[in-house]
């Protein structure tokens, strides 16, 4: 105790007498808004910051939060409040919002006493029938003002969750909400057996390119001729005017502009883009921030990656973070705390079965003699001998759900 008096900084005292006024807390929220702003600037405030996260984890505990739903009879200056603060899928004005809040759909929201009509916390959840493996049409404005939920719909969606408050960042919300949302709903609609998220994968596409620059054996010498062979003939020849391609300056050349409407290159880049998300998605945590943000989070709440959803997202952003693909993680209640404890003390990903698969799946077949595949060599740096071997096979991997 004589310990903790000498060395508690007299800081905290001073932001507890300041959070006793009125609007005292709101205030204190604010500032760290603008602290955060500085602190690359001001690494001295680094203390302050400190300072303050410590105080708002006393007092933004679970044990003072108020879940709320949000619906369309909410106050309208809450309701402004979820455009703006929004940050997974834009809502695109008032008609996208009375979509989300249609009887199809769900939001929830903490709430804290000392900030009014201030949401911390929300979630966007849809009610559907099996998993839902892409986003446009869950938000597809609907003809009927009023849709209901699907006749035997069974699974409820959380394809959106969004923090408000910048000066509250670092203070954990997201997992009481998403457990306490599960609860509220199936006491609300005991049909209900399915709960999951629709997630998108915000770090594939930086950590793909990595990947491919270490090494370009991550595409098998077939893959690499696949996507080589969908190169226009102009374009070819520049390439082999200039040099060798890289794997990675490949694949982002056969991934340009609307790749996705092209049946050919989406053909080409489904299974290895596919397998490598796989990868991504299943390295075991170290906790070093080398796993995706989203995947920690909702892994570390003891969620399982159930499926890896190809074009789930064909938005620019969702193709500019991970080639549209998108993630279900599943909250069963049954196995939550196992998979918790397994992340977060061995770095282990639960994942389905489906998913393990995906791991080892079929490489695609070489492409046909002649045409495009007889400059392959010239393409890849060769010089038309044998093909490079792949690499070997991993080893199958245990399936951490089991």
């Amino acid at each position: 105790m004589a310990l903790f008096e000498c060395a508690e900084p007299p800081r905290q005292e001073l932001l507890r007498r300041m959070n006793m006024a009125p609007g005292g807390t709101a205030a204190l929220v604010a500032l760290r808004t603008e602290l955060l702003a500085g602190l690359k600037r001001e690494p001295a405030l680094k203390p302050l910051d400190s300072d303050l996260r410590h105080l708002f984890t006393s007092w933004f505990n679970r044990g003072f939060l108020e879940l709320r739903r949000i619906d369309w009879d909410t106050p309208a200056a809450i309701l402004e409040k979820l455009i703006r603060y929004e940050a997974v899928h834009e809502i695109q004005g008032w008609e996208d919002l009375r979509r989300r809040l249609a009887p199809d759909r769900r939001c929830f929201g903490f709430f804290h006493r000392a900030l009014p009509g201030e949401p911390l916390i929300f979630v966007e959840v849809a009610l559907v029938k099996g998993l839902a493996g892409a986003i446009q049409p869950l938000l597809a404005l609907s003809r009927d003002p009023a849709p209901q939920p699907p006749a035997g719909f069974d699974t409820a969606i959380f394809y959106s969750i969004s923090n408000c408050q910048e000066g509250l960042r670092g203070i954990s919300f997201g997992n009481f909400l998403i457990k306490q949302v599960v609860e509220e709903l199936k006491a609300d609609l005991p049909g209900l057996k399915h709960f999951s998220t629709l997630s998108p994968v915000p770090g594939f596409r930086r950590w793909l390119k990595r990947r491919l620059d270490r090494d370009g054996r991550a595409l098998t010498p077939e893959e690499r001729g696949a996507l080589a062979a969908l190169l226009p003939p102009a374009q070819e020849e520049s390439v082999a005017e200039a040099g060798p391609l890289s794997t990675a300056a490949l694949l982002e050349q056969v991934a340009e502009g609307e790749w996705w409407r092209d049946p050919a290159r989406e053909a080409a880049l489904r299974g290895p883009l596919m397998r490598l998300a796989a990868e991504y998605l299943t390295r075991p945590n170290t906790g070093m921030g080398n796993i995706d943000p989203v995947a920690r989070f909702h892994l570390g709440n003891g969620a399982r990656l159930e499926r890896i959803n190809w074009l789930g997202n064909t938005a620019p952003r969702g193709l500019e973070e991970s080639h549209g693909v998108m993630v279900n993680y599943l909250y069963d209640p049954d196995s939550i705390e196992a998979n918790h404890e397994a992340f977060t003390r061995s770095g282990t990903v639960a994942r389905s079965a489906a998913v393990e698969a995906m791991l080892a799946q079929p490489r695609l077949p070489a492409p046909a003699t002649g045409g495009a595949r007889a400059r392959l060599p010239r393409l890849l740096g060769g010089s038309g001998g044998a093909p490079e071997p792949a690499a070997p096979a991993p080893p199958p991997r245990e399936n951490a759900a089991s």
